[in-house]
């Protein structure tokens, strides 16, 4: 429990710094935020009005104190409308816990600002649209990285030095050196255009489309075929060879030749005691690549045109959209954080003697 405590105290510092460093990237960029908000035709009053309502007419300390003020849960809010710290003109719900005179302190989900570009839309409602999708890709994607890596991880370590172990090593090493971005052009090309006859996939596609009168909201889970196997081949890739390695190395031990001495069949011990005490490295890899595939789908989802976090971001990126791509990083790496503590917390479940 001390331990767990430790880790989680070390992952509030690490988010922190995530927070500081994400403020200090996009505060250095050149341009106003307040003309991409208004565009061309912006007046100077109308300029001075913008950066004084989201608080950019303040110094830069002053600025990165109202923006962790917006991200904590418990803030400091001021009951005067013209100040930027007054909570009624964000689009967030909050719980008065005392006031003061001209303040007041409240409890709220983290406040992510709003779009410069989409009409002044909650950076936490654009995130809640598109990061199911891309946890969707992400999670299908894996699950089929975990059940063929570990399979052909499994075979590959059984026949050892084998042709069948040689040929799976060849596609191991084939998965890992070829890059998410040339493999989905590659895949949406030869099995969305030049077979589509064949395969009837798409070469691009959501998970819910709009039937042919544009009213209702159809499931299309074919759409979901080839993104998630192209986000999925370089974790598959590394499953196979972390799962051979793992169970060569358990078959190795003192443990599984005592049992074979005592009559056991190769099978039983397999499946009672070398499956389970290979899965740690692999535990390892793929939390590293779950978090990982929230940003690793970026090209992934701009190339399949799947409606996710990660093409959100490259549009964000093309239009300058800050406060978008301050609010996707900053989930991302929270989510990254969290995976990283429950992976801890799996380990003690699949081995006790970890600390």
């Amino acid at each position: 429990m001390k331990n767990f405590a430790v880790k989680t105290a070390y992952a509030i510092l690490t988010l922190f710094g995530v927070v500081t460093a994400i403020f200090i990237l996009f505060n250095v960029l050149p341009g106003d935020p307040t003309k991409m908000m208004l565009g061309q035709t912006q007046t100077q009053e109308q300029v001075e009005q913008l950066r004084h309502k989201y608080g950019f007419d303040q110094p830069t300390h002053q600025q990165y104190l109202y923006y962790l003020n917006d991200l904590s849960i418990l803030s400091l809010h001021s009951k005067d409308e013209n100040d930027y710290t007054y909570i009624g003109d964000k689009s967030v719900s909050y719980l008065s816990l005392f006031e003061m005179e001209t303040s007041q302190f409240v409890l709220k989900f983290p406040y992510l600002r709003q779009s410069f570009q989409k009409q002044n839309k909650p950076v936490t409602a654009i995130i809640q649209e598109t990061l199911p999708n891309t946890a969707i890709l992400a999670i299908t994607a894996i699950t089929i990285a975990l059940i063929i890596g570990m399979t052909l991880g499994m075979i590959s370590a059984l026949n050892e030095n084998r042709a069948i172990d040689k040929g799976i090593q060849v596609i191991s090493t084939f998965g890992m050196s070829l890059p998410s971005f040339f493999s989905a052009i590659l895949f949406a090309w030869i099995f969305g255009f030049v077979l589509e006859k064949y395969t009837n996939l798409n070469m691009t596609g959501n998970l819910y489309e709009l039937d042919d009168f544009g009213e209702e909201r159809q499931l299309v889970l074919k759409n979901l075929i080839l993104p998630a196997f192209v986000l999925g081949i370089r974790p598959l890739a590394v499953v196979i060879q972390l799962m051979r390695n793992s169970v060569l190395e358990e078959l190795s031990k003192d443990y599984v030749r005592t049992a074979r001495a005592k009559g056991l069949k190769i099978n039983y011990i397999l499946r009672k005691h070398v499956f389970k005490n290979a899965l740690n490295p692999v535990v390892t890899a793929i939390s590293g690549w779950f978090a990982s595939m929230l940003a690793g789908a970026v090209f992934v989802e701009y190339i399949f045109g799947w409606n996710g976090l990660g093409k959100e971001i490259v549009d964000a990126l093309n239009t300058l959209d800050l406060p978008v791509i301050m609010g996707a990083v900053l989930v991302i790496s929270s989510i990254f954080i969290m995976i990283n503590i429950l992976v801890d917390v799996i380990y003690r479940i699949l081995d006790p003697k970890v600390i």
